[in-house]
Order: C-alpha cells, then sequence, then structure tokens
C-alpha cells in the first residue's frame, strides 16, 4: 500500500471519528454484531488460513481464535450499555457544593499491530474493545501469517467503511509509516523487543499505549504437585500451537524428589496427545516460518535432549522436545524460547529459586504447581508477573474478568472483558459546581485564620 493511501486513510478516520458518529452506543452494537455474524460466516475459511499459517486444526482455531472472540463479542453486547453509564464519585468538601463522575470517553483513532502466533485472535480481540468504546481503527496484522491477514482483511473490509475500520496489509514499511502518524492511540503485540520501537515512536508523538509482549514465563513444580495432571497441563500448555505462545510455559522448574517420575509421565501424555509420530498428528502445529525454524533447531544441542528432538525444515516441523543439563550459556535459560523446546530443571530449595526468578525480567505469566497453600502463596507473593495461574496453564487468561496484561519487560497495561473498553477509554474526570454557594477561603488575601480553616478542610 502506498503511503499516500495510508496517510489518506488516517486522515479520513480523524475525521469521521470528529463527526460523533461513534459515539451512539447502539451504533457500536450493530458494529460489533456484525463482526460476529461475519467471523460466524467464514468460519471455515478462518480455519482454512490458520491450518495454512500454522498447521491449526479446525478444532484448536476454535477454541484459541474464533470461540474466544465471539465470546468476548457476546460479552460487549450485553454488558456495553452498563459500562458506557458515567460513573458517580464522591466530591471533596473543599468543592462543596458539587458533584463528581467519571465518563469514559473514546480516544479517537486507534492503531492495533497484531503477532502472528495467533493473527486471527490478537488482530480482531483489541479491535472489540476499540469498537466498544467508541474508536475508529487501523488494523495491522502480522506479516508472517499472511493467509490470515487476508481473512482479516476480507472480513472487515466487507462490513466496515474504511474512514470508520480498515485492515492494511504489509510489512515493516506499512509498519514504520504508521507509526509516525499521530495516532490517539497504540495497541501492539509482540515481542518486547519491538515493543521498545514501537514504544519509541510512540513517544515522540505522545502516544498513549498498551504494550502486550512475553518473556520466559517459568513453571514451578513442586513435591506437594499432583503429577500425572501437571504434566498433563502444562504439556497442554506448552505444546499448544507448537509452543508458539506468548504465555506458554517457558521452561520447568522441578523438584528433584519428583522430576524422573515428571519426565516419564509428560512423555506419556505428549503420546497420548500426538501419537508418537507428532509430525502426522493433526492436532500438533508447525513452526511459522524457516527464520524462527533454524533459530530453534539450533537450541537443539545446547543440552541432553530426553525426548523428542525430530525436525523437518520441509515442512517446518519440530516436535514436541524434553532437554536438561542445559549450557549456562545457552540462549534456552536467557531468552523467550516461543517453541516447543522444554527445558526442565531441578530444584531442591524453594527460597533458593525464588531469589533467583526475582533478580530476572518479569515474566508475563508464572505457572505454580502445587498442593500446598503456603507454597503458593509465598510464590505469588515474591515473584512479580503479568497474571498467575496455579495448578494449571494458559487458563488464566479465560475468565472475562479477569485482566491480562504484562509488566516491565512483560508489557504495558491489560485488556479482555471490562478491561478492553476501558483500556481504549479514556477515564474523563468531571466536576460540576453549584452556584448557590461560594466558599471564600480559596481567595487572597490570605492570613491565619484562612490558614487555620484550610488545614482543618483538606
Amino acid at each position: 500500500m502506498k503511503e499516500e493511501n495510508i496517510e489518506k486513510i488516517f486522515e479520513s478516520q480523524k475525521e469521521y471519528f470528529l463527526s460523533d458518529s461513534t459515539l451512539d452506543i447502539d451504533f457500536r452494537i450493530r458494529n460489533l454484531k456484525a463482526l460476529k455474524q461475519e467471523i460466524i460466516n467464514n468460519e471455515e475459511q478462518i480455519q482454512d488460513a490458520l491450518f495454512k499459517d500454522l498447521h491449526k486444526s479446525a478444532e484448536e482455531a476454535y477454541i484459541t481464535e474464533i470461540g474466544i472472540l465471539i465470546s468476548e463479542i457476546n460479552l460487549c453486547v450485553k454488558k456495553l450499555s452498563k459500562w458506557t453509564k458515567a460513573k458517580k464519585v464522591r466530591s471533596s468538601l473543599s468543592c462543596f457544593p458539587s458533584k463528581a463522575k467519571i465518563i469514559s470517553q473514546p480516544y479517537g483513532v486507534v492503531l492495533i499491530i497484531s503477532p502472528w502466533n495467533y493473527p486471527f485472535q490478537l488482530s480482531l480481540s483489541p479491535l472489540i474493545g476499540a469498537i466498544a468504546s467508541g474508536n475508529t481503527a487501523i488494523i495491522k496484522p502480522a506479516e508472517y501469517s499472511p493467509n490470515t491477514s487476508l481473512i482479516i482483511k476480507k472480513i472487515t473490509d466487507k462490513i466496515y467503511d474504511s474512514n470508520y475500520i480498515k485492515t492494511i496489509i504489509g510489512g515493516k514499511d506499512e509498519n514504520q509509516r504508521l507509526l509516525d502518524l499521530s495516532f490517539d492511540y497504540i495497541f501492539f503485540t509482540g515481542s518486547p523487543k519491538l515493543g521498545k520501537l514501537v514504544m519509541e515512536k510512540a513517544s515522540k508523538n505522545l502516544v498513549p499505549i498498551t504494550l502486550e509482549l512475553g518473556g520466559k514465563s517459568p513453571c514451578i513444580v513442586d513435591k506437594t504437585a499432583d503429577i500425572k495432571l501437571s504434566a498433563k497441563r502444562i504439556a497442554f500448555g506448552k505444546f499448544l500451537n507448537s509452543g508458539q505462545t506468548c504465555i506458554a510455559p517457558d521452561h520447568i522448574f522441578i523438584h528433584k524428589d519428583i522430576k524422573e517420575e515428571f519426565i516419564k509421565e509428560i512423555i506419556v501424555v505428549i503420546n497420548s496427545f500426538y501419537t508418537e509420530n507428532e509430525e502426522n498428528s493433526k492436532d500438533y502445529g508447525r513452526i511459522i516460518n524457516e527464520l524462527h525454524f533454524d533459530r530453534l533447531s539450533a537450541l537443539l544441542d545446547n543440552g541432553d535432549i530426553i525426548y523428542g528432538g525430530k525436525i523437518n525444515r520441509d515442512n517446518k516441523f519440530i516436535s514436541p522436545t524434553l532437554i536438561e543439563n542445559i549450557r549456562k550459556d545457552s540462549e534456552l535459560l536467557h531468552s523467550e524460547i516461543f517453541g516447543p523446546i522444554l527445558p526442565i530443571i531441578s530444584f531442591e530449595n524453594i527460597e533458593t529459586l525464588i531469589a533467583s526468578i526475582r533478580i530476572k525480567p518479569k515474566p508475563l505469566a508464572l505457572y505454580i504447581f502445587s498442593n500446598s497453600k503456603q507454597i503458593q502463596n509465598k510464590i505469588i507473593s515474591k515473584i512479580s508477573s503479568g497474571g498467575v495461574c496455579v495448578n494449571d496453564t494458559i487458563m488464566h487468561i479465560v475468565p472475562e474478568n479477569l485482566p491480562f496484561g504484562g509488566v516491565g519487560n512483560s508489557g504495558m497495561g491489560a485488556y479482555h472483558g471490562k478491561k478492553s473498553f476501558e483500556t481504549f477509554s479514556h477515564q474523563r474526570s468531571v466536576l460540576i459546581r453549584k452556584n448557590w454557594l461560594d466558599i471564600t477561603l480559596r481567595y487572597p488575601p490570605f492570613n491565619k485564620k484562612k490558614q487555620s480553616l484550610i488545614k482543618k478542610l483538606i
């Protein structure tokens, strides 16, 4: 797309937002319903696109991408009238007589930059929040998942005028052009490295942003854990989408007393999920492209492979892999893996382990497998992370009342459910003063008597 076309779309959205058309609640609900219907109409095409890009099965595509969006739209449609009502709050005695309230006001023109690992869900989930809040939006889907990007564009082009919602296909050039514009809000999902670049660009125009990033999300399994259930739930979270999930358990810290039993059990689970020949399983994904395949393949000799390690560059296949005795200088220990390689590291003392995790960058997710409430509470209180899930993986993003987002290196801001509406809305303070009384204490000239009264009021 040419630069002048991007500029023209941006300016037309500015103009459309200023027409106040998006402020009407019924307008927002109609457009949310239209999006839901078009997702339903294109379900098979969406699943086909996700299979072509990531080898996702139809079932996985529905569970992790399509179904989540339909559920979120249903929630917004049901709750939007309530969310948009002004919230009355207590005013101050020093402002008597007055009324105070908070009004949710849309930002304006929003830019949504989405990643390739859950390309459909992570493009349209922020869009749901943007529409519900009364914004216009430009979506820039990922270059690495071209088939899904095209179906997103097909859907949005069919139901929305470009001056309201527009999907722009392209790569780095389009990203740069978009980030040079003075959007009213930017929502970015991707790596911490790219997040820093987006934040730098946004800062030049003082644009508020949400960054949904990632990091090395640790999984702690203590000796009180249910080994069979823990193995099943960890394998699910790690090997879903072939490990290409921002909240996947990156590595396991497991108590030395149960390590061997756990390893035996998780191998049984992997085979039950994908058979012993994972490459032929319809339920097991592929690495997005050769670049990431080569990066991950190079990590396989960084330790001792306990299970897996099979690769096929022709179809970008890397089998579920368990690895231990990792080299201290390995990227497996220092960078987010974002693939189906699971380092298993034993520990003895929980206090020592907690101390070692605390000095590292804050992860997007923290996983704890333990039947000891004391251990659970100790880990939760001492280790900072975007979110926490106890005795499961991934599922903490499902409850609609739990916000999803990172902290520090793993991001800033949050969304999902009502939090999406709040993220794309400015919480505007409104104070309405009455005229029938005007307390003169705040006006000059001041004296000791006024000063004494002021101290009592404030």
